[in-house]
């Protein structure tokens, strides 16, 4: 059997993860930079090569742990990327992951232990090899699933105010929310918990935090309920 793949190509295969925080008022990216050539010294997404013992899952969990000391985050397969002269060194075939991190509660382990830096997407470089366009395809997918999943309270704290979330689908989407029409869509889904306590950063007043009922939604979806914002 193997002799009847003796003559057929071998090309490489790589995975690339496109990782996605919220700072409570910017969708933000993390970068490294390249440590070696080619294009070392710039900008590059998070990535390795596929090892025989693995599928492609465990080889963007393997390099999205090894780079960032995380384990157990929303991650999701995106798009293949395979133009012939994509890497300059051998021919290489990508699969691009994307991740959500809560930035607050990971940011010193991610920038002081790995070296990386957070970019709003207004500011990110310019990156290595294709990755801008994985980059593209990445905010593409997360508009999508945002809009359709609760997968947006994946870069929130445990705990938030309905400031932080609306700000959270602001940055998303690119585009100012009324206030009064999100508020209002949000609480009909009845997914939300409001707690006993507050945040008292903001005002004086202060604003009421809430937690997202996960047990609830998957309940409701059980029942026919379609998320939608």
């Amino acid at each position: 059997m193997i002799n009847q793949y003796k003559d057929e190509d071998k090309v490489l295969l790589a995975v690339d993860c496109i990782i996605f925080g919220f700072d409570n008022e910017e969708l933000k990216l993390l970068l490294i930079k390249r440590d070696f050539e080619p294009e070392k010294g710039k900008w590059s997404l998070m990535g390795g090569f596929l090892k025989k013992s693995e599928v492609l899952d465990e080889a963007a969990s393997r390099v999205l742990q090894h780079l960032t000391g995380l384990n157990d985050v929303y991650m999701e397969q995106l798009y293949s990327f395979s133009k012939i002269d994509r890497d300059p060194v051998e021919r290489t075939v990508s699969v691009a992951y994307f991740a959500l991190i809560n930035i607050a509660n990971h940011n010193r382990e991610l920038t002081e232990s790995h070296s990386a830096k957070w970019f709003s997407l207004e500011e990110m470089p310019e990156l290595i090899f294709d990755h801008n366009a994985m980059v593209r395809h990445a905010i593409s997918r997360l508009r999508y699933r945002t809009a359709t999943q609760p997968i947006g309270f994946e870069l929130l704290p445990e705990k938030f105010t309905m400031r932080q979330l609306q700000k959270l689908y602001e940055a998303i989407f690119d585009q100012e929310l009324d206030k009064r029409n999100f508020t209002k869509k949000i609480n009909a889904m009845d997914l939300l918990v409001r707690l006993d306590e507050k945040d008292m950063t903001s005002s004086k007043k202060g604003s009421f935090l809430f937690k997202f009922d996960e047990e609830k939604y998957k309940e409701k979806v059980m029942d026919g309920f379609s998320f939608k914002v």
